[in-house]
């Protein structure tokens, strides 16, 4: 059953994110009820959905749209087609799609559909379900709708599907006709072609019948443990099942996706963690990958205990790392991940996917315009975590990401990060875009408001936008807050163009015994600059210049090292001068952005050596 203290947690959540709505911010709120019998024969299920839907928007609606997933898995759909296409396709994907017979083709089928039990018209159209309601629904009402549908698990091909390359029977992720996601910009009913996702917010109590040799693991908190065993049980409990069949009652409050995995050889391992969520592990038994998947349990520990002292604390009372899928993809309270691997990819993995824990199932940004907003968030914590958790002691973690951005930024093929995740013409441009360009970010703007600044800011950020949908400018706003830097810049350069920072020393000259140092701004994106100048006697001095446009100046860096605040440096201005009064027989060197936070397409000409 659900703790208590889980039901109030949820419910002063709930009670905080409507109180806002009577401002300018609200969000839609779902209630999912399921019941579903799974045929593991043959691959195939029958459910019964009863969906609550509440409307706070201010708009009347007159239609709503589902998501069905499984239907991309069939040939001549949008993503086999736009797989089929591609320059560079997701090797996991190719032209398999377009290969699929009847038998392993996924599919969800919407039998009837009833509102407020009455028929309604509704029209299948790819992997959307298009519904024009019978009766609108008014601002601050709400609706019930009452489905039968039937389902086809798809071979596994990517994220979802049965019998997946390690031998996992059914990978159970997108599984289920989802309401979309409306909001201030409207319905959000991309096509499902192998990107991301966008969900509501809500509660789903969802039972699933299937064979009782099974083992199961995913959302939400088992309401019957003692029934179905496997290991969930209390210690002691004598556990008898009668028939063929174990019915997996699951409740997971506030979250906007449910799923789950099922095995018949899973190993179901837990972990208390003290003033923390349990953690499961469910894993097949592989003598090859067991001593592996026991030392990732104290690992997953140190992460989330990581995650929550660097972001907020985790709010749910269970996080499940569940081997499956085709990789790691992150899901509410679990992740799905390919469990043969080395130690080390399979802490990095699970590292990047519970960080997902926040930077998407907490603050639930839209993945399919801001991709970069939760895997670049990821990436960045995860990697910093790993640094920490793996005792890597590398004084530049990041360093890889910042890499795989310049390959990016000089590779021709980059396009904004305000694209669209399925418009991106390759897929290396959309990974390097999402991930490392999105990593960067984070981390530039530790650069240029400081980085205690960003750290307030991510914690803020967390405090005041979880379990509600963040827009880019959502962030920056708190990030201005916290600083009192003004970002706007920053945002539009860095997302809506693929302008490149370049900042280079022009020249050092002397003049009436003063050394004259002038900095070029080559490249088209603005950025304040620090410039750090040893003399000869080994002393070093750091010279800051603020870009007019952020109205405000981060802290020095560097305690210990004497700093001079400079004049504003207008971007309209190519050049900028400062004056040191030392000849150039006293400096030693001069260079530009020593921390490497800056992402300098073009470090060659940020050093001067006398």
């Amino acid at each position: 059953m659900i703790r208590k203290n889980v039901i109030l947690i949820f419910l002063f959540v709930a009670c905080g994110v409507w109180a806002q709505n009577n401002g300018s911010y609200w969000q839609q709120r779902v209630a999912y009820k399921m019941n579903i019998d799974m045929n593991v024969e043959n691959y195939q299920y029958s459910g019964t959905q009863e969906l609550t839907y509440t409307n706070n928007s201010p708009d009347t609606l007159n239609q709503v749209f589902y998501h069905l997933y499984f239907n991309a898995f069939q040939p001549g759909s949008e993503m086999d087609v736009r797989s089929r296409n591609l320059p560079d396709p997701d090797p996991r994907v190719g032209d398999r799609i377009s290969k699929l017979s009847p038998e392993e083709i996924g599919y969800i089928k919407v039998a009837s559909l009833n509102q407020n039990g009455q028929p309604t018209k509704y029209e299948v159209a790819g992997t959307v379900l298009e519904v024009n309601l019978n009766k609108p629904i008014l601002p601050g009402e709400k609706a019930t709708f009452a489905m039968e549908f039937t389902g086809q698990v798809p071979v596994q091909i990517r994220r979802s599907g049965r019998n997946n390359k390690e031998g996992v029977a059914l990978s159970m992720t997108q599984w289920y006709p989802k309401m979309a996601e409306y909001d201030f910009e409207g319905w959000h009913t991309d096509p499902y072609i192998a990107r991301e996702f966008h969900g509501v917010w809500g509660d789903f109590d969802v039972t699933i019948s299937i064979d009782k040799t099974y083992v199961l693991g995913g959302s939400g908190y088992l309401q019957n443990p003692n029934e179905v065993g496997h290991g969930y049980e209390e210690p002691g409990t004598n556990v008898k099942v009668k028939g063929k069949k174990i019915a997996w009652h699951f409740v997971a409050p506030n979250v906007h996706d449910f799923t789950w995995a099922a095995d018949p050889e899973y190993i179901h391992d837990s972990v208390q963690i003290p003033d923390g969520p349990k953690l499961h592990f469910l894993y097949k038994n592989n003598k090859d990958i067991i001593d592996n998947w026991k030392d990732l349990q104290p690992k997953s520990v140190d992460l989330m205990n990581y995650f929550s002292e660097h972001i907020g604390k985790y709010p749910y009372d269970q996080y499940s790392i569940i081997q499956g899928g085709d990789g790691g993809m992150e899901y509410a309270m679990c992740t799905l991940i390919t469990g043969e691997r080395k130690f080390g990819s399979l802490v990095g993995v699970t590292a990047h996917e519970m960080a997902h824990a926040w930077f998407q199932h907490i603050l639930a940004t839209n993945e399919a315009k801001h991709e970069w907003m939760d895997e670049g968030f990821t990436s960045y914590i995860s990697t910093l975590a790993m640094n920490e958790v793996m005792k890597q002691n590398n004084p530049n973690s990041l360093k890889g990401l910042y890499q795989g951005y310049m390959q990016l930024a000089l590779s021709g093929i980059e396009q904004p990060q305000t694209t669209q995740a399925d418009r991106y013409a390759h897929n290396s441009a959309y990974g390097a875009s999402a991930y490392a360009k999105g990593a960067v970010f984070l981390s530039q703007l530790g650069y240029i408001i400081g980085e205690d600044n960003l750290k307030k800011t991510i914690k803020r950020y967390y405090k005041e936008w979880k379990f509600k949908h963040p827009t880019p400018n959502d962030f920056k706003r708190i990030a201005e807050k916290v600083s009192g830097i003004q970002l706007d810049w920053y945002l539009n350069d860095w997302t809506q163009t693929t302008n490149t920072i370049d900042y280079g020393i022009k020249e050092v000259t002397e003049e009436n015994g003063k050394t004259l140092i002038t900095l070029e701004r080559v490249g088209q994106m603005p950025m304040p600059t620090d410039l750090y100048v040893e003399y000869g006697d080994g002393s070093i001095e750091s010279f800051y210049m603020p870009i007019r446009m952020m109205r405000g100046k981060k802290g020095n860096p560097i305690d210990s090292m004497p700093r001079k605040v400079m004049p504003d440096w207008p971007w309209t201005n190519p050049t900028y001068t400062i004056t040191i009064e030392k000849p150039i027989s006293e400096i030693k060197s001069v260079k530009l952005d020593i921390t490497k936070l800056m992402a300098d397409v073009n470090p060659s000409n940020n050093t001067y050596m006398n």
